[in-house]
């Protein structure tokens, strides 16, 4: 699809270079680092953007996924340091590309333009100020679809108020409470209080609101329960029940995948603190407990994965479409550009 790039080329060509990444506290790591001289915060990157993946993706929640799909973009890099990431070869293996600013607007417009119901920005927290002027620009160019932010929560208060004016949907994690977890498999032991500060200034941002089966503002908190831990998922429950139920959609997901990324898949899976990360699917009788929880605490507003094990659905971000042809249509690709 041509895009008309010269009208406002000389104002987002510029967009990676914001004084925001002179001295990098967009998390909660507060690394400092000038990233627009070429230098590399915790999550890998520098100010340029760099993508994976865009394509049409069918496998998320239905009022995400809608009729037409989710226009998934796929963020290269990240701020966490998850030990079972699904997605570690674009989040911490270096896989993807730097594009311009025109090249995303282009990717955005192809994908509305291929019927994506929103354009869901998935792992982008750390690459905020382009992407938030990217789709200002898209949207000056006919981006006329929600825009969905798919985060980790690991947001500080600056990323979220770059993107007050540009999300939609917000789409965010709540991976644990639990301070001890999450330092030992996120690599970030400040993540509960944060993610909770993150995902309550989110909800006041958005109130749930529909356009058919589409959800076109608002909030849907994930959760993905992890096997042998189900005291955490029934604190996360216990948290959105008191203070989220009914202003957010909830999302259970079941999908744990022991997948060994990074230094973890050359130490037999083991992170640094040599604690194994668990090596089973999740149980049909923890999967009983999860909802026999939901019922409990009275959470009936959202999703709940049916019961998901083996790893034939996982991504390799080395195919043009890392995903199955039954998920997903691939749109670009980090190798070959659009396809």
């Amino acid at each position: 699809m041509p895009v008309n790039s010269l009208l406002y080329c000389d104002t987002i060509q510029a967009m990676p270079d914001s004084s925001q990444y002179d001295r990098c506290v967009l998390c909660s790591r507060l690394c400092a680092v000038n990233r627009n001289t070429g230098n590399r915060s915790f999550c890998g990157e520098t100010s340029a953007l760099r993508l994976g993946f865009a394509g049409i993706h069918k496998g998320e929640e239905p009022s995400i996924t809608g009729n037409g799909g989710s226009g998934t973009i796929f963020v290269s890099g990240c701020n966490l340091g998850c030990a079972f990431c699904q997605n570690y070869q674009i989040s911490k293996e270096g896989m993807g590309r730097e594009i311009t600013a025109v090249e995303f607007v282009e990717i955005c417009l192809v994908l509305q333009k291929k019927g994506a119901e929103n354009i869901n920005i998935v792992t982008g927290s750390h690459a905020a100020p382009a992407l938030a002027l990217g789709i200002a620009e898209a949207k000056k160019q006919g981006l006329a679809i929600p825009v969905v932010w798919n985060s980790s929560a690991y947001e500080g208060m600056e990323v979220l108020e770059i993107l007050k004016d540009h999300v939609d949907v917000y789409l965010p994690d709540l991976k644990t409470l639990n301070p001890d977890i999450s330092s030992r498999y996120f690599n970030a032991p400040e993540y509960p209080s944060q993610a909770a500060t993150a995902i309550q200034k989110m909800i006041e941002y958005r109130e749930l609101r529909y356009s058919g089966i589409s959800l076109v503002s608002g909030v849907i908190i994930r959760h993905l329960v992890i096997p042998g831990f189900l005291d955490d998922t029934r604190q996360v429950l216990s948290w959105f029940a008191e203070n989220c139920n009914y202003k957010a959609l909830l999302s259970l997901m079941t999908q744990y995948t022991p997948v060994y990324s990074g230094n973890e898949k050359k130490s037999g899976g083991k992170i640094a603190s040599g604690t194994p990360i668990p090596g089973t699917y999740l149980s049909e009788k923890e999967y009983d407990a999860v909802l026999l929880m939901l019922d409990e605490y009275g959470i009936d507003h959202g999703f709940c994965q049916e019961l998901v094990t083996g790893s034939d659905w996982l991504p390799d971000f080395n195919r043009t479409n890392p995903f199955s042809s039954e998920l997903s249509l691939a749109v670009w690709h980090w190798k070959k550009g659009f396809v």
